[in-house]
């Protein structure tokens, strides 16, 4: 006799109700009532007795519920004694690179989550340019990675993650563009662009911009963002990049101002084809469960 069916049964003789104790189960009703004959059937004796909306249990149900109760209980005791025996036994270090964008709330949240769980994992995380984490990534300095698509490392694995990045300009409050709600192609001739030295933001750029690259305004290239604020708030320039990367600032003298049409590109979660250890497979599986991987 399963727990499952021993679980539903118990539901069903609490609540008195098919209804309502399949909504508990989170089953339908249809399925909740074979599953109690089922299970009367297999005993050989009736269980319940019906009246309308309601069941009362007759002696040999009675008898079954004291029995079913004890055996769920320890079910669950057995299983909550494993878990707890997994948290003492998984620890280790997490190391996870990771560029400037909205999705480092989601790691964030994934990694807090798995810390609270097993208080003997840690993690190191490093942020920095998509070049250098997908270079760390490569040499096996980082387990896991969160890079801004195009990937083009080999043999890894990619998981997207759910919020998509839009992409615009960084510029001064100072300057009339500030007050307008998008920026057009038309918006940026003879603007000066400071730029990511990505080749695939550059190409994005130019496509969007329907101009080549080389023929842009462009005064400077950056690779981590922070490095370009002062010169944004100097009207230096005006600085290509994602909202997630200057969302969480304090954006005084700045202002950020979306492409239109628009531009948007996803993160992606990147790792390695190797055997992981069991810290980091605990941590992918948990990613794949929240994005349905």
């Amino acid at each position: 006799m399963e727990i499952r069916l021993l679980r539903y049964f118990w539901t069903v003789a609490q609540e008195g109700n098919i209804s309502r104790a399949a909504k508990l189960l989170d089953i339908t009703q249809p399925t909740l009532s074979r599953q109690i004959r089922d299970l009367e059937e297999q005993v050989g004796v009736p269980l319940f007795h019906r009246e309308k909306n309601h069941l009362y249990l007759l002696p040999d149900g009675i008898f079954l519920k004291e029995r079913a109760e004890e055996l769920i209980q320890l079910s669950d005791k057995l299983e909550r004694t494993f878990i707890e025996r997994k948290k003492s036994q998984l620890e280790g270090v997490i190391t996870i690179g990771c560029v400037e964008a909205d999705n480092s709330d989601t790691v964030a949240m994934m990694l807090e989550e798995m810390v609270s769980d097993y208080p003997n994992v840690t993690f190191n995380l490093v942020t920095g340019t998509s070049e250098d984490i997908s270079d760390r990534l490569e040499k096996g300095l980082l387990d896991l990675a969160v890079l801004l698509e195009p990937v083009k490392l080999e043999n890894v694995n990619i998981l997207k993650l759910p919020r998509e990045e839009k992409w615009g300009f960084l510029v001064s409050k100072e300057l009339f563009i500030s007050r307008k709600s998008s920026i057009i192609r038309e918006d940026i001739k003879g603007l000066p662009i400071l730029c990511s030295n990505r080749e695939e933001v550059q190409k994005m750029l130019a496509s969007w911009a329907d101009t080549p690259f080389n023929q842009l305004n462009i005064v400077g290239n950056f690779n981590l963002l922070f490095n370009v604020f002062s010169l944004v708030e100097n009207k230096v320039g005006v600085a290509l990049t994602i909202e997630g990367a200057v969302a969480k600032r304090n954006l005084e003298s700045t202002e950020f101002i979306p492409m239109k049409p628009e531009v948007k590109t996803n993160c992606m979660l990147v790792w390695k084809d190797r055997i992981q250890t069991p810290v980091v497979q605990e941590l992918l599986l948990r990613f794949k469960h929240a994005f349905k991987a």
